[in-house]
């Protein structure tokens, strides 16, 4: 490609630079503006480390609300025995990423392959701020594009890859969304279903509790980041009667029409389940790039539509959009600038300007609207060019898109079908 012989070692010594200091954010070497977030690790992660240790899940903690797999992820500071908790989990976070930029590197090389991906990744970690490395999906997200760019050549892996992602943190499921029908779809499907089904056994058997998790999630409100929560955000401008509490885990709004605007919540992400379920019914065009893009689109959907926007999962929308725009073909660009700039306008407002809009002052209440407003714009712009690549795209003769799909991965790269079928 050219020009990438200049890109790739500007890329990686953005990328250095960037972890450099946000190492040094999260070790308090450099106090950043905001909220300090690092005692999510430090005092909670830390607490769940000393309960699974004791050979039980933290079922007693409405705080734990992630799939038994997690453990792993809370445990794994102990691989570094000779740092103190905290220290080794930023470690560990800080080489998850590494891994991410080594695996976007090396995809983005080879015939119809592009940097724009690599740099996705360079900007976006930075962009969330000292949340990046001080929670464990950065870990969950380097699962997710490991198997989007296996899956590119071996089904079984990216399902084996994505049923892991889900007992870690549920969202990597729907990195199954786009793989093509047919024999590509029964392989993946099926090596994610067994190997779920063989971790959920293990975790059961390793230790009690390991479901307790279903319970508290079911429970959530109304988180004061969602989109749900504009409504509040503006009814207490004119008196609404209610507030903001800490209620499972995170700050949520309490009071009147609270659990109206969540059950709309859940209402939503059913309609974009709906969507996605008629979109993959429907669709006939399965390009290499198809597999990111519905993945990319399906956790847009339901990140937007969640009844809790927690800053952290921005880091899972720019891993996705990173492995979108490595691939040549794929239309993602717009949503992914969009994820990526709603990624800086979240550090603004959490840890930066979190007060504003737990207060829903003038300036809370524009942080949110512009980020959520970004989400919704992303999601509805990748939905949009997703179906019409896939479902209204011009009809190509029967095989010639799978053909064209199948000799781009024997030699790494989209094939360069007819425009009549791009």
């Amino acid at each position: 490609m050219t020009g990438s012989s200049g890109t790739r070692p500007a890329a990686f010594a953005v990328w250095a630079l960037s972890r450099a200091l946000l190492l040094l954010w999260v070790s308090r070497v450099i106090v950043p503006p905001g909220l300090d977030v690092t005692s999510d690790v430090s005092v909670i992660y830390h607490g769940w480390y000393d309960v699974l240790r004791s050979g039980t899940y933290p079922q007693s903690d409405v705080t734990w609300q992630y799939p038994p797999v997690a453990a792993l992820a809370i445990l794994s500071p102990a691989l570094l025995p000779f740092l103190d908790y905290a220290t080794a989990f930023y470690v560990l976070a800080f080489l998850c990423d590494a891994l991410v930029m080594g695996l976007l590197l090396r995809a983005s090389s080879g015939a119809g392959r592009r940097q724009a991906g690599v740099w996705v990744w360079v900007a976006g970690v930075p962009l969330l701020g000292t949340t990046a490395y001080a929670r464990y999906d950065v870990m969950v997200t380097a699962v997710a594009v490991a198997a989007l760019l296996a899956g590119l050549r071996r089904p079984r892996v990216l399902g084996a890859l994505a049923a892991f992602g889900a007992l870690l943190k549920v969202w990597p499921a729907l990195l199954l969304a786009g793989t093509a029908r047919g024999r590509q779809t029964r392989l993946a499907w099926a090596t994610a279903a067994g190997v779920a089904a063989g971790l959920l056994v293990l975790c059961a058997a390793a230790a009690p509790g390991s479901l307790a998790f279903l319970g508290f999630q079911r429970d959530r409100g109304t988180e004061v980041e969602s989109l749900g929560a504009l409504y509040f955000h503006v009814a207490r401008q004119f008196g609404w009667e209610g507030r903001v509490e800490l209620h499972y885990g995170s700050l949520e709004f309490l009071g009147p029409h609270v659990g109206l605007v969540s059950t709309l919540a859940l209402g939503l992400s059913l309609a974009a389940f709906g969507w996605l379920l008629v979109w993959r019914l429907r669709a006939r065009a399965f390009g290499p790039s198809t597999p990111a893009d519905a993945a990319f689109t399906a956790v847009l959907l339901f990140t937007t539509t969640s009844r809790v926007i927690s800053p952290q999962y921005m880091l899972w929308l720019v891993g996705l959009a990173a492995v979108c725009l490595v691939l040549r073909e794929s239309r993602m660009g717009w949503p992914a600038v969009l994820v990526v700039v709603a990624t800086g306008v979240t550090q603004l407002e959490f840890p930066i300007g979190f007060v504003h809009v737990v207060t829903s002052d003038a300036t809370g209440v524009a942080l949110m609207f512009l980020r959520n407003g970004l989400l919704v714009a992303a999601s509805v712009l990748a939905a949009v060019r997703l179906w019409r690549d896939t479902v209204r795209a011009p009809e190509a003769e029967p095989g010639v898109r799978e053909a064209g799909a199948a000799a781009a991965l024997s030699r790494g790269g989209p094939a360069d079908t007819p425009a009549s079928v791009r």
